[in-house]
């Protein structure tokens, strides 16, 4: 059977209109670093073009030789600036620093990525294989939730998490905000995309 780790791991559905505190499991991703903004940085392009190439190789790789078929996971990002108000209030994307993620099943190797990036490479389509990793990535304890709309239209709900949510429960914010893009952005209209946002927390004084 095609495991579908979207509707297996609880952490990859989030409610719409509230937030909730979930325990996020320890995962392994495909990761590339960058800085800009998201909608002219050919940084960012390029990070898009290689990992999802990687990630198909990976399933194909991991059917065909291992035996275990799998839907490929949905895109993700950390995002982080030196002014974290560039993220609710002056939304200044040039000063955004990004990771952009794929998820892999634990059973995949840093073996099987090598010889997945040496299958992409002999395409000579993804221009950011030197930047590409496997790395493990463990957020823990986390509040989320479902934003449907445009990625622009994120401001007032971070805002509202970050100092309204999380200090209300006595947590405090302790890694870089997280978005899951349950949509695909090239064929959905702004006013439907579907992302969980994501807040790494900790016990405040703890």
């Amino acid at each position: 059977m095609k495991a579908d780790f979207k509707k297996q791991i609880e952490t990859y559905t989030a409610p719409r209109g509230r937030f909730e505190v979930v325990t996020v499991p320890a995962m392994q991703f495909l990761m590339i670093d960058g800085h800009g903004d998201p909608n002219t940085s050919r940084a960012y392009q390029d990070a898009l073009t290689t990992i999802y190439p990687v990630a198909y190789k990976l399933k194909f790789l991991s059917k065909g030789e291992l035996g275990h078929d799998y839907v490929v996971m949905p895109l993700e990002g950390l995002w982080w600036s030196a002014d974290m108000d560039s993220f609710t209030s002056a939304r200044d994307k040039s000063q955004w620093d990004w990771t952009m993620l794929n998820m892999v099943p634990d059973w995949i190797s840093h073996d099987h990525v090598d010889a997945a990036r040496r299958a992409v490479a002999a395409t000579g389509k993804a221009p950011a294989l030197d930047a590409l990793r496997l790395e493990p990535f463990d957020e823990g304890l986390s509040v989320q939730t479902l934003h449907l709309g445009s990625y622009d239209d994120e401001a007032p709900v971070l805002d509202t998490m970050h100092t309204e949510f999380i200090p209300a429960r006595s947590l405090r914010m302790t890694g870089k905000h997280h978005e899951i893009y349950l949509s695909d952005s090239r064929r959905t209209a702004p006013s439907k995309l579907r992302t969980i946002l994501r807040q790494p927390v900790a016990q405040a004084g703890g």
